[in-house]
């Protein structure tokens, strides 16, 4: 599978709290911290929930 380089780079602030749930889920804790996910179908679906608050890239 590939993988995935996502980055926060917007605030989970006064989102709803399924967006900032999902942030939590996919590991982003912090803004601006790089992490590298699998490209599962489940990964690229809570991505896509949360696509404006991200910066993608493939590894």
């Amino acid at each position: 599978m590939k993988k995935l380089k996502i980055k926060q780079i917007k605030s989970g602030i006064d989102r709803p709290l399924r967006q900032k749930r999902t942030l939590i889920a996919l590991g982003l804790t912090k803004m601006n911290r790089p992490r590298e996910v699998e490209a599962s179908p489940q990964v690229l679906g809570m991505i896509n929930k949360v696509k404006h608050l991200l910066s993608v890239e493939e590894v």
